[in-house]
């Protein structure tokens, strides 16, 4: 009894300044991200990396998440490669760092989501379109040869309950062809020093009751490691795939 009305006090709690946040703050905040954008200028670009990670920050902060992250980010063109627990994740590393990410098209018909993932210059695919994969791949290699960051989660999508799944490799290609380095990033969060599996989705939930399930839990760490980047250039995907997913593991497993 005790757990469930602190758990609806700590909804209304976090419920006022996310209402706030999302009416006065985010749009504006987005817009001036993508004015920044449309300068095309390393000026414009910075103060809007600079904007993106501090929106970022006070997002996670709203949901009670406390980021720490160790290990240095590579800067400029590199093919970030991280596990995929919670959409939390997303807001989670560009906290970190400013980078573009790869998701899903069905991103594009969620509420407020869609408007940050466009704001945040989301590289959008469609499973099992090869069209698509096409132009995410050409898209991908285009934002590295300017000497930004891309983000992937190679396992695909979020399966509740699942370990860390198998990284698919050809989502590797533009890193190789474009030969900047690929930097696996381990994710994972914390409660009481024990890993903390209750962000992820359980089995048949939906966005709506994850996103309310969330604010309403207690707090947790989400710690970040930036671990030693990987040379692509002339090397095979699969072996990038690989060996990025054993480093992950190996951290993640690391208490």
């Amino acid at each position: 009894m005790v757990s469930i009305v602190a758990s609806i006090l700590r909804f209304i709690y976090r419920t006022i300044p996310l209402t706030g946040f999302l009416l006065f703050l985010l749009i504006p905040t987005l817009l001036r991200v993508k004015h920044y954008r449309r300068q095309n200028t390393e000026a414009g670009s910075r103060k809007a990396d600079i904007t993106a990670v501090r929106l970022a920050n006070r997002l996670t902060w709203l949901f009670g998440i406390r980021v720490q992250h160790t290990g240095t980010p590579v800067d400029g063109a590199v093919l970030f490669v991280a596990n995929h627990i919670s959409w939390l994740d997303i807001p989670v590393l560009h906290s970190a760092c400013a980078m573009g990410f790869v998701g899903k098209a069905e991103i594009e018909s969620w509420p407020v989501f869609s408007f940050i993932a466009r704001a945040g210059g989301t590289i959008f695919h469609q499973r099992g379109s090869h069209d698509s994969a096409a132009d995410v791949s050409s898209a991908m290699a285009h934002r590295l040869q300017q000497g930004r960051a891309v983000t992937i989660f190679p396992e695909g999508g979020i399966e509740p309950g699942a370990p860390i799944r198998v990284f698919h490799a050809r989502m590797y290609r533009p890193a190789v062809d474009v030969g900047c380095p690929v930097q696996p990033v381990r994710i994972r969060y914390m409660k009481d020093g024990r890993i903390d599996t209750g962000v992820a989705f359980r089995v048949g939930e939906s966005m709506a009751w994850n996103f309310a399930r969330l604010l309403a839990r207690p707090g947790a760490i989400a710690d970040i490691h930036f671990l030693p980047p990987i040379s692509a250039a002339g090397q095979p995907r699969r072996a990038l795939a690989e060996a990025s997913r054993a480093a992950v593991i190996s951290s993640y497993e690391t208490l």
